[in-house]
Protein backbone atom coordinates (compact mmCIF):
# COMPACT_ATOMS: atom_id res chain seq x y z
CA UNK A 1 0.00 0.00 0.00
CA UNK A 2 1.22 3.51 -0.72
CA UNK A 3 2.28 5.88 2.02
CA UNK A 4 -0.18 8.16 3.75
CA UNK A 5 0.49 11.74 2.65
CA UNK A 6 -0.36 14.92 4.50
CA UNK A 7 -3.13 15.57 1.96
CA UNK A 8 -4.54 12.09 2.57
CA UNK A 9 -4.36 12.67 6.31
CA UNK A 10 -6.18 16.00 5.93
CA UNK A 11 -8.99 14.18 4.11
CA UNK A 12 -9.20 11.60 6.92
CA UNK A 13 -9.16 14.34 9.57
CA UNK A 14 -11.96 16.17 7.76
CA UNK A 15 -13.96 12.95 7.54
CA UNK A 16 -13.40 12.22 11.24
CA UNK A 17 -14.45 15.74 12.19
CA UNK A 18 -17.60 15.48 10.10
CA UNK A 19 -16.79 18.70 8.30
CA UNK A 20 -15.83 19.48 4.73
CA UNK A 21 -12.66 21.43 3.99
CA UNK A 22 -11.61 22.12 7.58
CA UNK A 23 -8.12 22.89 6.33
CA UNK A 24 -7.30 25.48 3.69
CA UNK A 25 -5.44 24.33 0.61
CA UNK A 26 -1.74 24.61 1.22
CA UNK A 27 -2.16 25.10 4.97
CA UNK A 28 0.83 23.59 6.78
CA UNK A 29 -0.48 21.57 9.71
CA UNK A 30 2.37 19.06 10.07
CA UNK A 31 3.68 20.43 13.36
CA UNK A 32 0.45 21.92 14.72
CA UNK A 33 -0.75 20.00 17.78
CA UNK A 34 -4.03 18.18 17.23
CA UNK A 35 -5.61 20.10 20.12
CA UNK A 36 -4.86 23.40 18.35
CA UNK A 37 -6.49 21.95 15.23
CA UNK A 38 -9.62 21.23 17.26
CA UNK A 39 -9.14 17.47 17.59
CA UNK A 40 -9.78 16.04 21.03
CA UNK A 41 -9.13 12.44 22.03
CA UNK A 42 -12.48 11.27 20.66
CA UNK A 43 -11.82 12.82 17.25
CA UNK A 44 -8.37 11.21 17.21
CA UNK A 45 -9.88 7.82 18.00
CA UNK A 46 -12.18 8.25 15.01
CA UNK A 47 -9.19 9.32 12.91
CA UNK A 48 -7.13 6.23 13.77
CA UNK A 49 -10.19 4.02 13.17
CA UNK A 50 -10.46 5.46 9.65
CA UNK A 51 -6.73 4.96 9.11
CA UNK A 52 -7.04 1.33 10.18
CA UNK A 53 -9.96 0.81 7.78
CA UNK A 54 -8.24 2.50 4.84
CA UNK A 55 -4.60 1.56 5.40
CA UNK A 56 -4.71 -1.47 7.69
CA UNK A 57 -2.48 0.21 10.28
CA UNK A 58 -3.62 0.01 13.89
CA UNK A 59 -2.60 2.70 16.37
CA UNK A 60 -2.93 1.54 19.96
CA UNK A 61 -4.23 3.77 22.74
CA UNK A 62 -0.78 3.79 24.38
CA UNK A 63 0.80 4.90 21.07
CA UNK A 64 -1.89 7.51 20.48
CA UNK A 65 -1.07 9.10 23.84
CA UNK A 66 2.36 10.02 22.41
CA UNK A 67 1.14 11.29 19.05
CA UNK A 68 0.67 15.04 19.28
CA UNK A 69 0.89 16.30 15.70
CA UNK A 70 0.04 15.17 12.19
CA UNK A 71 3.78 14.65 11.60
CA UNK A 72 3.86 12.17 14.51
CA UNK A 73 0.84 10.29 13.14
CA UNK A 74 2.25 10.17 9.61
CA UNK A 75 5.55 8.80 10.96
CA UNK A 76 3.74 6.04 12.85
CA UNK A 77 1.48 5.04 9.96
CA UNK A 78 4.15 5.22 7.25
CA UNK A 79 6.66 3.43 9.47
CA UNK A 80 4.25 0.54 9.88
CA UNK A 81 3.42 0.52 6.16
CA UNK A 82 7.11 0.33 5.29
CA UNK A 83 7.74 -2.56 7.69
Amino acid sequence: MSALTIEGLKEILNEAAGEDDSFKAGQNILDTPFLELGFDSLALLETVALIKRKYGVAVGDDELAHIDTPRDLLAKVNGDLAA
